[in-house]
């Protein structure tokens, strides 16, 4: 599972950040799920080896601009680049109105069918290679985190059982993997005393705007990488007030309160400057973090990409 930002910043964007924008990578061909969709996604795509025709589904954590404006451009650029294959948006219900509205007011015809699906009723998605959830977050409109966890595992086959009980390699093993039940010699070999999984399923957490952490507690058991907005630090976000957003210093003590090995914040505000010699900078939000979590810290970039292989080892790529 590899994750590439396609923007990174708050609100508005800057000359070295675009709104927010994420796309999750499955491990082979190209498929990929898209979460947000800031005003100039589409553009941003442009320089990512990313194709519309296998975007899997759009996942929308709110209907705030800086996360949703893109979307009319990136369907209608779907639809001239030849996508005929329907696609599902799963977004707070407002979203589907104002799309509709969108594309009835500029006449747009898409050449694909959208299916929306609002994530104040969702249950779980799935398409048999991912599995996602959704969980309520505090801002100033109804907000959401996305939780992907990896579905239809490779299996291994203990070798080293069967040929202590003599069964021999050949078309039973296959079976055996492949989770069937197999008669041998006047007895049934159950498939799962045979097969094992030796990672656990691969879990990423994506935080929509939210100025509680902790109700991620329980969606993060289990997780190796929590993706979370930090658009300020402290002393800013005292002087902004109660904008239903986090710093820095609070997404990194609950990931450290609840032991994330991973925890790679983005949606930083524009006024938080790349060059380190001017105040306030990006590196604020890394020092105060870092102060305080002590597992592995990120801080995004655009087209940035991350990797978390089988094994949950997260790392930057490129």
């Amino acid at each position: 599972m590899d994750l590439l930002f396609l923007g990174t910043s708050s609100g508005t964007p800057t000359k070295q950040r675009n709104v927010t924008g994420l796309a999750l990578l499955e491990d082979s061909g190209g498929a990929w799920y898209l979460v947000d969709c800031g005003e100039g996604t589409q553009h941003q795509l442009l320089h990512t080896p990313l194709s519309t025709n296998d975007l899997q589904a759009i996942f929308i954590t709110h209907v705030h601009g800086d996360h949703c404006y893109g979307l009319p451009g990136l369907l209608a650029s779907a639809g001239m680049s030849g996508r005929k294959k329907p696609l599902q948006i799963i977004a707070p219900a407002g979203i589907e109105a104002w799309l509709k509205s969108t594309l009835q007011l500029t006449q747009l015809f898409l050449p694909f069918e959208l299916q929306f699906l609002a994530t104040e009723t969702l249950a779980d998605w799935t398409n048999g290679k991912v599995q996602v959830g959704a969980v309520a977050l505090s801002h100033r409109v109804p907000s959401f985190a996305y939780c992907f966890t990896e579905v239809g595992m490779e299996p291994s086959l203990d070798t080293e059982k069967l040929a202590a009980q003599g069964i021999p390699a050949g078309p039973i093993w296959g079976q055996l993997k492949k989770g069937m039940d197999v008669a041998h010699e006047g007895r049934t070999l159950a498939s799962r005393d045979y097969v094992y999984f030796p990672n656990k399923p691969r879990r990423i957490v994506v935080g929509g705007d939210n100025d509680r952490p902790d109700l991620l507690a329980e969606a993060c058991s289990g997780a190796q990488v929590l993706v979370h907005e930090a658009t300020y630090t402290q002393d800013i976000a005292a002087k902004v007030g109660d904008v239903g957003h986090s710093y820095a210093g609070l997404v990194a003590g609950f990931a450290e309160s609840v032991g994330l090995p991973n925890l790679l914040l983005t949606h930083f505000s524009a006024r938080y400057q790349a060059d380190c010699s001017r105040s306030p900078s990006i590196e604020d939000i890394r020092s105060e973090a870092s102060q305080i979590y002590h597992g592995q810290l990120f801080l995004a970039e655009d087209f940035a990409r991350y990797r978390l292989d089988k094994g949950g080892r997260f790392t930057l790529v490129s």
